[in-house]
């Protein structure tokens, strides 16, 4: 990691039809919203008090919770055209010169990763080897070399097969000593049958599957794949009305066949079918023109810089604040405790409930809030004097 310093870090100008910016206010406010709204659903007050749209999905299904991954994902496609394409640009069209560059970055991202899941004890018998960072190092890795060593053609083929293919290898592959596949339970498939085998006692808890496994990684790179097309029609397409309206249709068409597919093939956050990958990434594509429009089509006002402005300052530094807010979060509610044994989470929360006599459910959805808050106020902090933490 790096700190870096940027003269205009959230890329804020003017930008219209016929002009654009040196780099669009709509991503990395999407990315910034997106970030927020992991960090605000992965650090309640309670675990046991929580809404309902702040919750996952309990198995097939999909809430607003279970779109903040494919979302941040998807952003992170978007950006490999975009950073990339800059880099191979400077280096006089040699694709090579990026791939030390990616790679690097793949193996921050995965270590960070590890970071997150072994702290505080790094139980190395247990440490749970994949997880939200892991698999977003794998898909940025996979993308990014399709990226600069294959053409778009071959990049579209790539995903389909990961869509595709999945699908059958799911549904149809019968368990090793199980029998036939059941995609209606947590561990009688493939996917659930491979992490056993392989992750063993590392996968998520100890359990039948990890929800950011090895088998269902393979559609994720097909979510990301949805984003490197993204990021290469904004790379080359100069007017930002075509780019909103073919994200528009692309979004809606590509939600319409996700939802179509799930009524067969469910949709499934933990699975990662490919249903939940195209219905999100259409979602995504929609969010992002529409962020697009607001943003960034028109003339510029001081109003939409004040809407703007707490989700780029979470945009430009978006895996700090959830390294940052993952490492506290734990500190928080494992280590730091007070005389009566209580840690600071416990005894806040239930100061919470005591002085501003809520329920428990809004204490716990008031800690999450004022958890985001401060984590913006650091932010902000950072923003003013224009450091970017670059993974």
């Amino acid at each position: 990691m790096s700190a870096a310093t940027n003269g205009a870090p959230g890329g804020e100008q003017c930008a219209g039809d016929r002009a654009r910016p040196a780099r669009l206010r709509a991503l990395d406010v999407l990315r910034g919203a997106t970030i927020a709204g992991m960090i605000l659903v992965n650090n309640p007050g309670s675990w046991g008090h929580i809404y309902a749209p702040l919750k996952h999905a309990a198995w097939h299904g999909c809430t607003p919770t279970d779109l903040v991954f494919p979302f941040f994902l998807f952003m992170v496609g978007v950006s490999i055209p975009l950073a990339l394409g800059r880099r191979v640009d400077a280096a006089d069209g040699a694709r090579s010169a990026a791939v030390p560059k990616v790679l690097r970055r793949g193996v921050v991202l995965f270590a960070l990763g590890l970071l997150l899941a072994g702290f505080p004890t790094f139980d190395l018998e247990k440490i749970r080897i994949m997880g939200v960072l892991q698999r977003i190092a794998v898909c940025y890795v996979g993308a990014s070399l399709l990226f600069l060593f294959t053409s778009a053609r071959t990049q579209g083929l790539v995903a389909l097969v990961c869509l595709l293919g999945y699908w059958p290898l799911l549904v149809l592959t019968p368990v090793p000593g199980g029998g036939a596949p059941d995609i209606a339970t947590q561990g009688e498939h493939i996917a659930g049958w491979v992490d056993r085998a392989v992750l063993g006692a590392h996968t998520w808890g100890g359990k039948v599957y990890d929800p950011e496994g090895l088998l269902s990684t393979i559609p994720a790179l097909g979510t990301a794949l949805l984003g490197v097309f993204v990021g290469a029609l904004l790379r080359r397409q100069r007017s930002l009305l075509a780019v909103t309206r073919t994200l528009a249709l692309a979004g809606t068409a590509l939600t319409l066949v996700g939802w179509l597919w799930g009524q067969v093939f469910p949709i499934n956050k933990p699975l990662w079918t490919s249903s939940y990958a195209v219905f999100t990434g259409g979602l995504a594509m929609l969010a992002l023109a529409g962020c697009i429009a607001l943003f960034d089509l028109g003339a510029d006002s001081r109003g939409k810089r004040a809407l703007a402005r707490p989700f780029v300052v979470f945009g430009v530094n978006a895996i700090t604040v959830f390294v940052g807010s993952g490492l506290l979060g734990r500190c928080l509610g494992r280590l730091w405790k007070l005389d009566d044994g209580r840690t600071v989470q416990q005894t806040f929360y239930a100061w919470l409930q005591a002085n501003l006599h809520l329920s428990p459910i809004q204490a716990s959805l008031c800690y999450a809030l004022v958890w985001v808050s401060a984590w913006y106020i650091a932010l902000e902090v950072l923003y003013r004097r224009n450091i970017v933490i670059r993974v």
